[in-house]
């Protein structure tokens, strides 16, 4: 899992550091899939912990996890937390999700670079991320499981 190796490399950053390694990895934030940009967002898909619109879809394709996320530019380090996770969980296994732990803020070591908001936001996206896969849909009609509703 990809997601251990980023683990890895914020893990000797001072605070300010970490802020800013996020800030650039906010980059990495693959754009929306041509199915999922262009129309209105269902507001199922949306994480309501964050004050920043932040929308999130959470697909299972053959037992692994594939994940598309929403985040607006202007919010560079929402959107670094949110290309961690995507990019970071990118076909991991269901298992491996459900075995995120509770508090990844702290396994990151970003109690000290986030703010109580952005803390509590970043837990309810992973929060939201293990209930998705714990409650997965399977789709008829692609032989894809949803685990995101408002598609």
């Amino acid at each position: 899992m990809k997601l251990d190796e980023l683990i890895a490399e914020l893990h000797d950053l001072e605070p300010d550091e970490k802020l800013e390694w996020l800030v650039e990895f906010a980059d990495q934030l693959p754009e929306l899939s041509a199915g999922r940009s262009g129309v209105p967002f269902p507001e199922t898909c949306r994480v309501q912990e964050c004050q920043t619109p932040v929308f999130l879809w959470v697909d299972q394709i053959a037992g692994k996890i594939h994940l598309e996320a929403d985040v607006p530019r202007k919010s560079p380090t929402v959107r670094g937390l949110v290309a961690l996770l995507v990019v970071g969980l990118e076909g991991a296994s269901v298992g491996a999700v459900q075995n995120l732990p509770e508090d990844l803020v702290s396994v990151l070591g970003l109690n000290g670079a986030l703010g109580m908001t952005r803390q509590q936001g970043f837990r309810g996206m992973v929060a939201r991320l293990k209930q998705a896969v714990s409650n997965s849909l399977i789709s008829p009609k692609s032989g894809t499981v949803r685990v995101a509703e408002g598609e």
